[in-house]
């Protein structure tokens, strides 16, 4: 029986909201990522053609917040930054953190954060490297591919270890976290192959399914769940393009997909 995403918690789960919002029950705490609560419209250069499966209200109280980026509105958006900026605590790359003030607290790549558990124990947050775009894209002034973008992988004693990617286009980027952090159980990635004409020369900003098909490969995780791969214009595959590059690996077995909003129940 599938259920539906409600202030209750699971014991360990995975729930995509629509487009990159994705909610993680993990070790007694609830996380939420790149939040997007707005409905369908316009947000500058980008249209977004569905609302989120779940509303702010809907989820409850959250522990904290996981910001990949807050320069891109298919990330953070108006209603999005409003939910991330009430919770106790918002995690997300130094750039983004000096812009959006407290709570967010900055994570430079391969810092970790603390998280208490209800149970006593502690939930590790580290911070992993994202490249939205391609290897020769245009840099910043900082090196980064379009912007700054933060990943995350989240452990803990006696938990599965979680993987989101955020914005991130690189397989090389994924090889290098597996190279460090090699236990990654569940991969949450986000796909879509988003392009935008004017950027990069139309080219993916984010992973292609042929892509994330490799990166899952690269990372033997038995468990990939696909986000940020419907609800946005701009994002140029969906969730048959996913399932027929994952077939096409040979890497079906582990990937899982459910309507937006249901519950993913993680078997750890």
């Amino acid at each position: 029986m599938a259920h539906t995403v409600g202030p209750e918690r699971r014991p360990c789960a995975v729930s995509v909201l629509g487009g990159p919002t994705t909610v993680i029950d993990i070790g007694g705490l609830r996380l939420v990522c790149d939040p997007t609560f707005d409905e369908a419209g316009d947000h500058g250069y980008l249209t977004k053609t569905a609302g989120p499966a779940a509303t702010e209200a809907d989820l409850g109280a959250v522990d904290a917040v996981l910001v990949s980026h807050d320069l891109h509105p298919d990330n953070l958006d108006t209603r999005g930054r409003a939910f991330a900026l009430r919770a106790p605590l918002v995690l997300t790359g130094p750039a983004a953190a000096g812009r959006l003030g407290a709570p967010a607290q900055a994570l430079a790549s391969w810092e970790t954060a603390r998280v208490v558990r209800p149970d006593g124990g502690a939930l590790d947050i580290t911070a992993v490297p994202a490249q939205h775009g391609p290897d020769d894209g245009e840099r910043d002034q900082d090196g980064q591919v379009n912007c700054e973008v933060t990943g995350f992988v989240l452990s803990g004693d006696g938990l599965p270890t979680v993987y989101v990617s955020g914005d991130n286009a690189s397989v090389g980027v994924v090889a290098d976290i597996a190279w460090r952090l090699p236990q990654i159980h569940v991969a949450v990635l986000f796909m879509g192959a988003a392009r935008v004409p004017a950027k990069m020369r139309g080219r993916p900003l984010t992973l292609s399914a042929e892509r994330a098909s490799a990166a899952a490969s690269v990372l033997g995780a038995p468990v990939v769940v696909p986000a940020h791969c419907d609800g946005w214009a701009h994002f140029s595959e969906e969730r048959a393009d996913i399932a027929n590059a994952f077939d096409d690996a040979g890497l079906t077995g582990c990937l899982r997909v459910a309507e937006n909003g249901t519950w993913i129940d993680l078997p750890f």
